[in-house]
């Protein structure tokens, strides 16, 4: 896809953080960064949003603008080439920010992310956007070694093929080994009306030998190393993050429609990761 880079702001000190790591994905992926600032209108404002208006001398959205112009300057400094856009947009959260992923490449929020400005309404965007977004969301959160591998976690085999092309080219374009950990104990999915199943590992096997086909030739410059976690497999991959730059995960609501919850694996990472992570959703 080459649409933009989406990044939420929110005018706060750790936002800018989170815009500088869009910029810089922007300019590995060679497109464009849209910086949205999200204006709560507790009417509603339309599902996808709506371009908001200057007020004159009233109050109205001028500090909005006024934090997109700070986050442009934080993200001209931090990928300079970069083709920078900014709006401001009225509407809930979720559903303006749902709406620009149907053409971005990447939606990037923050972990943390202050409340909208103009609402009341608290919550994090991550948490909102994680089962809905359309294509890949990053989540900012952690402290990721700049010179460690890109994590690709491997539980189940329903979305694994998504995530792991997803992995390689972001391995690639950072210059980085890829590591592919499969997780045990937290596969499992129950379906509505059934008992619990887990994956087994020759599943698991052929199912990874089927998500890389191709891949390694095609990424030819990515070293790629797979481990089997043992024993507790949400502290395996919590531990594994601590070390990496980049968390990828396949993610995918029961029965595959989008908006409903996530898996064990999706929510460990995005609550306790100890690096940025990118949902893929399949």
């Amino acid at each position: 896809m080459s649409g933009p880079v989406v990044v939420g702001v929110d005018g706060s000190r750790s936002n800018l953080a989170v815009v500088e790591v869009a910029a810089k994905a922007a300019e590995r992926l060679g497109v464009g960064l849209e910086l949205t600032q999200v204006v709560g209108w507790p009417a509603g404002a339309g599902r996808f949003g709506i371009p908001s208006w200057e007020r004159d001398g009233t109050g109205g959205y001028a500090s909005a603008r006024g934090v997109l112009a700070e986050a442009e300057r934080q993200a001209h400094s931090a990928a300079p080439q970069v083709r920078i856009s900014r709006e401001v947009l009225v509407g809930e959260p979720g559903n303006v920010m749902e709406g620009a992923s149907h053409t971005a490449s990447l939606t990037v929020v923050g972990a943390d992310s202050a409340p909208v400005y103009g609402t009341s309404r608290r919550g994090s965007p991550a948490a909102c956007l994680s089962a809905r977004v359309s294509g890949p969301l990053l989540v900012v959160r952690g402290r990721p070694n700049p010179v460690g591998p890109v994590l690709l976690a491997v539980h189940g085999t329903a979305t694994l093929r998504g995530a792991a092309e997803f992995a390689f080219a972001e391995a690639s374009a950072r210059g980085a080994d890829l590591v592919a950990v499969y997780l045990r104990n937290i596969s499992a999915v129950r379906p509505y009306g059934g008992s619990a199943h887990g994956v087994t590992e020759d599943e698991e096997d052929l199912a990874l030998a089927d998500a890389l086909a191709g891949l390694c030739e095609k990424y030819p410059d990515v070293t790629l190393r797979c481990r089997r976690s043992r024993g507790r497999a949400r502290r395996a991959l919590v531990e594994a993050s601590a070390d990496s730059q980049l968390l990828v995960v396949g993610a995918r609501g029961r029965f595959g429609f989008v908006g409903l919850p996530l898996d064990p694996v999706c929510q460990t990472a995005l609550r306790e990761a100890d690096c940025p992570v990118a949902l893929v959703h399949c």
